[in-house]
């Protein structure tokens, strides 16, 4: 059976119109060949290709119906060739066990593997979508380190020919100013309250009349 519009978008059947334009739009962005290398572009061109032709089909409601029912359809031929091939092959002798698989426990089956495959596909989905997070950080980061690259470069340009690059303060640089020179002050007022500095000090402006006036 070929792989169907659902499985493309990597959603479920029951899933909602949201959840189907999400998944497109992630998708699109992440295989769009404009965001791939030139090695890639030609395959990412499918991909988007088979995105855009299920989202047609699963993003218009009547044409969701009828896909629905043709996949239904598709999946029962499937069961049948499935069951008449696993026939063909169990031809055994008499006093060998052999039951049939009711369409209920064959259904189960079925939703087993389903819900299995659905699990595999968000995780890959996952990843996917973690790795493009990670690229795009990355790129984030490169610009900006490029940036900060070319202001340097300006800045030394300019300190090369001669210019005075002077940075405007902000209030911040201020403050830190002010309490720089508070915690000195207040450093110098307790060094001047023990004793034995304030006689060295007095005893050495005793020694220079000019540092006494």
């Amino acid at each position: 059976m070929k792989k169907n519009y659902y499985d493309i978008l990597q959603v479920n059947k029951n899933a909602s119109a949201e959840i189907i334009e999400k998944a497109y739009k992630t998708l699109a962005k992440m295989y769009h060949p404009d965001l791939q290398e030139e090695s890639n572009k030609k395959q990412a061109e499918e991909i988007l290709k088979q995105i855009n032709e299920a989202y047609e089909i699963l993003s218009d409601s009547e044409k969701k119906k009828n896909y629905d029912a043709f996949l239904a359809k598709d999946e029962d031929e499937h069961l049948s060739n499935k069951m008449k091939n696993e026939n063909d092959k169990s031809h055994v002798s008499s006093t060998t066990y052999n039951s049939t698989i009711s369409i209920r426990d064959l259904h189960a089956l079925q939703e087993q593997e389903r819900l299995y495959k659905q699990k595999l596909q968000q995780d890959q989905f996952h990843q996917k979508q973690l790795q493009y997070k990670r690229d795009l950080a990355y790129q984030e980061q490169l610009q900006q380190a490029r940036k900060q690259a070319y202001y340097d470069a300006y800045i030394q340009d300019l300190k090369n020919r001669g210019y005075k690059i002077r940075y405007k303060k902000s209030i911040k640089d201020y403050i830190k100013g002010l309490i720089g020179t508070i915690i000195v002050l207040f450093i110098l007022f307790l060094l001047w309250k023990i004793p034995f500095i304030q006689n060295f000090i007095l005893s050495f402006l005793e020694k220079y009349t000019i540092l006494k006036k």
